[in-house]
């Protein structure tokens, strides 16, 4: 599906694109500047190139991240967008709970969400693991010796894999990607997570 392109896959892709947060209009089966701009939005944030036409890769990436819309999502009827909930997984214990579809972290003692920051993943070359992990050590001033890069407050949870502050987050915003690591663009929460995380405590990473 490329722009100007008319027909009820675009209908569909505009509802699937709704579903997690990247289309705000109706669905007119019209593929516009307001689809295009979607479209490229979605495929920049996941690695993919920026070319706002549907290809097959895209489509696909797109697919195993949303449901078959409902005659309601199609129609854009009074469909309630609902609250992204937390994963289960993250719902006990002390959890870094990263969310890929929203771009947060977010920091939960027995289910309580006690902040929230953005964040920022891997390419499609360095992708970001998902899965439930432990935090296996804490370095406060750490220094990447594989990209000579600073990674501040870095908390590492799968090999080489860290939540850490990233300077470029901070002035590229979403422009630019991680070698892996899940970025965080504001200095001070990042501190304060860094000194209430502890050694053990879980990580989850999810869509």
């Amino acid at each position: 599906m490329a722009p100007g392109a008319k027909s009820e896959q675009v209908r569909e892709l505009q509802a699937r694109l709704a579903q997690i947060g990247w289309f705000d209009d109706k669905p007119t089966a019209l593929y516009g500047p307001v689809t295009t701009a979607a479209v490229k939005g979605f495929q920049g944030k996941r690695g993919l190139p920026a070319t706002g036409s549907t290809d097959e890769t895209t489509w696909r990436k797109l697919l195993g991240m949303t449901t078959e819309p409902t005659r309601a999502e199609l129609d854009g009827k009074d469909v309630e967008k609902a609250e992204a909930k937390p994963d289960p997984r993250c719902m006990t214990g002390r959890v870094m709970c990263i969310s890929k579809t929203t771009r947060t972290l977010s920091w939960m003692v027995d289910g309580k969400v006690l902040s929230t920051m953005d964040v920022r993943f891997g390419s499609q070359y360095t992708p970001t693991r998902e899965g439930e992990f432990t935090v296996g050590w804490k370095s406060r001033d750490h220094v990447s010796t594989l990209y000579d890069t600073p990674m501040p407050y870095a908390m590492f949870f799968s090999g080489g894999q860290a939540v850490h502050y990233s300077s470029d987050f901070a002035a590229r915003g979403y422009n630019g990607a991680s070698h892996g690591c899940v970025n965080v663009r504001d200095k001070g929460k990042v501190a304060a997570l860094f000194d209430q995380v502890s050694t053990g405590d879980k990580v989850v990473v999810y869509w």
